[in-house]
């Protein structure tokens, strides 16, 4: 079991953001951005093309949803969507909020917010999901 299924399980603790019975979405605890997240499938899968056409398409629904909630709680002109990672077999998009293209740049330095942070933005973000 990876470790992002452990987060969707509840085994891990996490900054959730919003969720259904197919898919997860909760903060990156190492975001490049406030307001960071990354979007999993409940199904463990590892390489996102593997999943099925369906799957897909309705993993990209239920990341524009939530790209709907982070954008309209966090401060950006855009919110930018990666599939990238090799450090998790688990398939994810990651979301990040943008004012300028360089905010979608993973190897720049990430960063390290307190607790208290982390829980607002979650709850902001998870305010505004439908």
């Amino acid at each position: 079991m990876t470790i992002f299924s452990r987060i969707a399980a509840g085994e891990i603790p996490s900054y959730r953001v919003a969720e259904d019975d197919r898919f997860f979405a909760f903060l990156d605890i190492n975001p490049v951005a406030e307001g960071h997240v990354l979007v999993i499938p409940k199904r463990e899968v590892d390489y996102i093309f593997d999943l099925s056409d369906e799957e897909t398409a309705a993993m990209h629904i239920f990341a524009k949803r939530v790209a709907k909630a982070l954008k309209a709680a966090m401060p950006c002109r855009k919110v930018g969507m990666a599939v990238i990672g090799l450090e998790v077999p688990h398939a994810h998009i990651h979301l990040v909020p943008m004012s300028k293209e360089g905010d979608l740049d993973f190897t720049r330095q990430k960063l390290t917010l307190p607790a208290e942070r982390m829980k607002e933005i979650a709850d902001a973000i998870a305010a505004k999901f439908e």
